[in-house]
């Protein structure tokens, strides 16, 4: 494989720069967010970088699991911010649905599918959790987001099905399949196209290594069908969560 260097990756800013350039001669008004986001991309890979190569070295299940709950308690206070900030119950219930989403899928990946020699083995465990946990919280914040809308928007119509007799679960039914129908579509968007219109990280990221065209075809593919799980876990468990936020004992609908 090519290595790359801070001379390459100087080398690359330049297209940011011509973007910035392109941005402000359009009237964009994006130039300081473009910078902010080049800034954090290069100083936050940096860093992950840095703290993986240690983590790498050491082989030390305990900083691996320091890694993954980093992770989850990140992935919950952006989903979180990206729903409503308002719902206080909400962090709880985000972070138990990934932290869940994240073991099942791992477990039976590392423990029946991979079988590394050591379950903790940071060349496996980090980033296949860091790409179930980014999709994850994008599935469960779609999802959480497009419930919390429409439990807000349609007070009357849910009320009525609860003077009916419809319980909770029955009188949001249809909002929720909505909502979990939407937490999916990145996904399954995604894997009609794979391979065909474009080519993911990860089987690029293994071709540029040297990687067998076969393998890498074949890790993608394992991590598409651990993402359509993952995000179909985690839109199940956060809306059934959010659910209940809206609910009180006696059955009735309160808005937060």
């Amino acid at each position: 494989m090519i290595e790359l260097g801070l001379l390459q990756i100087a080398l690359a800013l330049v297209l940011m720069v011509a973007a910035i350039a392109l941005v402000r001669w359009h009237h964009l008004g994006l130039e300081l967010t473009l910078l902010n986001a080049t800034v954090r991309t290069v100083l936050q890979l940096l860093a992950v970088g840095y703290v993986l190569a240690i983590v790498f070295a050491w082989q030390n299940p305990y900083s691996v699991i320091a890694v993954l709950l980093v992770m989850v308690a990140i992935a919950t206070l952006v989903a979180r911010n990206r729903i409503d900030k308002r719902l206080s119950r909400l962090l709880p219930i985000l972070a138990g649905s990934l932290l869940t989403t994240l073991l099942l899928t791992m477990v039976y990946t590392l423990g029946v599918i991979i079988r590394p020699a050591v379950w903790y083995d940071p060349r496996y465990v980090i980033p296949l959790s860091g790409i179930v946990l980014g999709n994850a919280m994008t599935a469960a914040t779609i999802a959480g987001d497009r419930l919390v809308t429409n439990l807000k928007r349609n007070p009357v119509e849910i009320e009525t099905h609860l003077s009916l007799g419809a319980s909770p679960q029955q009188a949001i039914a249809a909002y929720r399949r909505e909502a979990i129908k939407a937490g999916l579509i990145p996904t399954i968007n995604a894997m009609m196209v794979v391979g065909i219109v474009k080519l993911p990280g990860i089987i690029t990221g293994q071709l540029l290594s040297g990687a067998d065209p076969l393998t890498a075809a074949l890790y993608q593919m394992l991590i598409m069908l651990m993402l359509a799980f993952a995000d179909l876990v985690a839109a199940i468990m956060v809306t059934a969560g959010i659910r209940r936020l809206f609910f009180n004992d006696a059955a009735q609908l309160v808005l937060p």
